[in-house]
């Protein structure tokens, strides 16, 4: 099944093209006001413009030359030259039936030979316990890698690459803090666990600040960890092991799909660092700045106007996260043949960002049909609109706070039904908790900065994932109290009959779930998934209100279950695509 908005789009593309002789959009579009129609092209006016003929006339012809009868209403001009459609009740119930035949996909088609696609997410520093600063770049690639996976149909062709900090000066402090205070930690890795090591940080920090011998020190590890001194390497290893355990632990909490496979550190390009500055100085890039190596592009300035440099080699000959950024994109075009490489990180930096990939494509590393995409996200701020922290000012813990939503979400859920059984008390309290942290933070516009409140996110009503996860049960609940078998009503050849308003409304949003995934796929915007559930949930709360389901008779009670049914499908896939768990009763 094509997406609607493609199927006018490409009859009515079609017939512009033939009558101006040139390549000519459609530009359809939803409309905006329901009393118009369900879909309007805008196309018609940049195209007469062009002609140089009146617009209004184009569009008659258009109207006269196209055929959507079988789909649509006779299609009306409105204005200048806009044309607006409005579906046929009796096509969109053939559309609906069908979507419900479909339990996999929905209708939904897949897109045909779909690009390689890379996609850099969560990126934590190891040694460190994960924090609320690493939320948003976690949850947010992974619902665009999840949402890729189903367009494209091809889990192969979608990478996931978790681009960690395991390398570097901190790694020299931290060992030769462990080889000086706690040397038995090498050879007993269970001695110690994560906090552990963040507070061994933490104080090698300070001695790496204050005291000169213990620089040099850890200097010296650094050092003998870049030439894999076994010692070294062996301390080295037993960080990473305990910091993944941890990272995977947060992972699984929050349903994400990340493990070791998916890991590419940074210390796996180490070997490639030097090729790119060798290559860099071949291909004439390279400029040396106060004993620095550094790629000048003109684009890039400063607000006095003087071009910005890209370091990628410090007078010491130390290489920089620039360097090691290059060497990836090398690798994913190169050894991954990747075509799409998206990388979810924070707004700041966008720049930097931006400047590698020129960098890349200048060096002819990253060819002009290969895409580059930084996805950039806002921050998390508490009440007082500055960085969410904890009470006593620190940093927050993501582990620490998964737990407290669960034990919120469980506080409700006694509140709500007291008397489930505890298992599934704390099923649900585990699908609510973590689900409304994820949806709150997906829900708002990437780019813009979100306050985090408790209140607002486990809310029954307004647009969270308790509401949606309510929906959900709601239909769910429908089935059980009819003691409905949904496998034979799937099968029951039976069809869809929308006539009631609040029948059509709901179906032609569920046929447009297809044209908000493939939105959500090319641009990369969760929240216009969570805005459509929303849209659906609402939607469906009217159809229940005036249509009645159970109560209803004979075919009409059969079309209305069915339309029921399809409605939970969609909420249920929505959400598994945002990486929220649904469930059957709350």
């Amino acid at each position: 099944m094509i997406p609607i908005i493609d199927l006018l789009e490409q009859r009515v593309s079609s017939v512009l093209s033939e009558l101006t002789g040139n390549p000519a959009p459609a530009v359809v579009r939803p409309s905006n006001n329901p009393k118009f129609g369900d879909y309007q092209a805008n196309g018609v006016m940049g195209q007469a413009k062009k002609a140089k003929q009146n617009p209004r006339q184009l569009a008659e012809q258009v109207i006269a030359k196209l055929d959507v009868s079988e789909m649509c209403e006779p299609p009306q001009i409105a204005g200048p030259g806009f044309i607006n459609f409005r579906l046929r009740p009796e096509w969109l119930s053939r559309q609906v039936s069908q979507a419900i035949t479909d339990s996999q996909r929905l209708g939904i088609d897949p897109l045909a030979d779909p690009p390689v696609t890379v996609v850099d997410f969560s990126s934590p520093n190891l040694a460190k316990e994960m924090h609320v600063g690493h939320l948003r770049s976690t949850i947010i690639g992974d619902v665009i890698a999840r949402v890729l996976e189903f367009w494209y149909d091809a889990p192969e062709k979608i990478i996931r690459q978790n681009h960690v900090g395991d390398w570097g000066t901190q790694f020299g402090m931290l060992i030769a803090y462990i080889k000086r205070t706690h040397p038995e930690a090498i050879d007993d890795p269970t001695a110690f666990q994560i906090a552990d090591l963040e507070s061994f940080y933490q104080q090698a920090k300070k001695l790496f600040d204050d005291d000169a011998t213990f620089k040099q020190e850890a200097y010296h590890e650094t050092v003998a960890l870049h030439n894999n001194e076994q010692a070294t390497l062996k301390a080295w290893k037993y960080v990473v092991a305990e910091s993944r355990t941890h990272c995977q632990k947060v992972y699984d909490q929050l349903n994400v799909r990340l493990n070791k496979d998916n890991e590419r550190g940074e210390s796996s390009y180490n070997d490639r660092l030097p090729d790119v500055i060798k290559d860099l100085h071949n291909a004439g890039m390279l400029v040396e700045s106060d004993g620095a190596q550094c790629v000048f592009m003109d684009q890039y300035k400063n607000k006095d106007g003087d071009v910005l440099p890209l370091i990628v080699q410090k007078s010491d000959g130390a290489f920089l996260y620039a360097t090691t950024d290059l060497a990836a994109v090398r690798y994913r075009t190169g050894d991954l043949k990747a075509q799409r490489i998206i990388y979810v990180t924070d707004a700041r930096q966008k720049l930097h960002f931006d400047m590698v990939f020129s960098c890349a494509r200048k060096a002819g590393w990253a060819s002009e049909d290969i895409t580059l995409e930084h996805v950039p996200f806002g921050s998390v701020q508490g009440d007082d609109g500055k960085p969410f922290k904890t009470r006593s000012g620190g940093t927050v813990k993501l582990k620490d706070l998964l737990d407290e939503a669960v034990l919120r979400a469980g506080d409700i859920v006694n509140e709500k039904n007291a008397n489930l059984d505890d298992a599934t008390k704390a099923k649900i309290a585990a699908a609510v908790g973590v689900g409304a942290v994820k949806y709150a933070d997906l829900s708002n516009n990437l780019v813009s900065d979100y306050v985090f409140d408790w209140n607002k996110m486990l809310a029954m009503e307004g647009n969270t994932a308790p509401y949606m996860q309510y929906a959900y049960a709601r239909v769910q609940s429908i089935f059980r109290k009819g003691d409905i078998d949904v496998d034979a009503l799937v099968h029951s050849g039976h069809l869809v009959n929308l006539t009631e308003p609040e029948e059509l409304t709901l179906g032609k949003l569920l046929l447009r779930y297809s044209e908000v995934i493939e939105n959500v796929a090319r641009d990369l915007r969760p929240h216009l998934l969570t805005t459509y559930l929303f849209d659906l949930a609402q939607a469906f709360s009217s159809f229940y209100a005036n249509c009645p389901v159970l109560k209803a008779e004979g075919p009409t009670r059969t079309s209305r279950l069915l339309i029921a049914h399809l409605t939970a499908k969609t909420i249920h896939h929505g959400l598994s695509l945002l990486g929220i768990a649904t469930i059957d009763q709350m």
